[in-house]
Formats: structure tokens, C-alpha cells, sequence
């Protein structure tokens, strides 16, 4: 069953988004970044050219030939991906395909209305019975 992670009070939804996928990556995980628009997946995608600052992280966007070889993808808009290992969403909402995923990584901001859309995915996931784990960042 998937596991869902909530990373919450998170001041730059997008670096953390990095910060997150370099980590898994690090750990030898795929990682899935899914973006609510075109505008968002092309800034996280010029992001990762320099995230980490001193180091690179392999990375394409989910339609390109590549994708099923990069350990980090940056999709939005379709449902085809190269892996099923860690999704990380910058939705408000739950993803229809969440459940593909062993694992799903939900970033939440410190503005209200993102955090009560949060407090929303989080009784979705806890109501339906999957395995979570909560993780404030806010004075991190």
C-alpha cells in the first residue's frame, strides 16, 4: 500500500520539492515531481539545473525519451510515467494516480489557504487507512 509523507509549513513549496528529490535520490529512489501547470513544471525544471548548488541531479521532463532512465522526472498533465517509486505532487488536491505509487510526498505551505487544502489531502489519505508520516518544517 502507498505510503504518504506531508511535509508541511514549508516557506518555498518548489526548493523543497528539490531538496526532497535529491534526497531520495540519494537514496537510490525515482522520483516523480508532478506539477499543477506548465508554468510550474518549467520553473522546477530550471530549478533543478542549479539545486543543489554543488552538486547536479539528473533530470528531464516526463515526455521526453529520457525519462525512464533520470532518477528525477517533472511532469503535469498526463498519467504515463517511467516509474511508480516516489511522487511528489505541488497539487491542492490528491492526484487521481496516487495510488500507483509506493510512496507519495505531499508539500504544504505556511499560507492559509494551501495549509487548509493540506489539512484536506491529509484527512483523504488518513480516512482511507494509508500508512502516514508528518513532517513540520516550519521552524527548520
Amino acid at each position: 500500500m502507498t505510503k504518504v509523507d506531508f511535509y508541511t509549513g514549508v516557506e518555498d513549496k518548489l526548493r523543497t520539492a528539490c531538496k526532497l528529490s535529491h534526497k531520495a535520490m540519494q537514496n537510490g529512489l525515482r522520483v516523480l515531481l508532478h506539477a499543477p501547470d506548465e508554468a510550474t513544471a518549467t520553473a522546477l525544471d530550471k530549478l533543478l539545473w542549479h539545486y543543489p548548488a554543488t552538486a547536479f541531479m539528473p533530470h528531464c521532463r516526463s515526455h521526453e525519451p529520457t525519462a525512464g532512465d533520470m532518477p528525477v522526472v517533472v511532469g503535469h498533465g498526463d498519467d504515463a510515467f517511467p516509474h511508480h517509486e516516489v511522487l511528489i505532487s505541488l497539487h491542492t488536491t490528491s492526484l487521481p494516480f496516487f495510488s500507483r505509487f509506493q510512496r507519495v510526498i505531499e508539500i504544504v505551505s505556511q499560507e492559509a489557504e494551501d495549509a487548509r487544502l493540506g489539512r484536506e489531502r491529509f484527512s483523504f489519505y488518513r480516512d482511507r487507512g494509508y500508512e502516514m508520516r508528518h513532517f513540520d518544517l516550519k521552524n527548520s
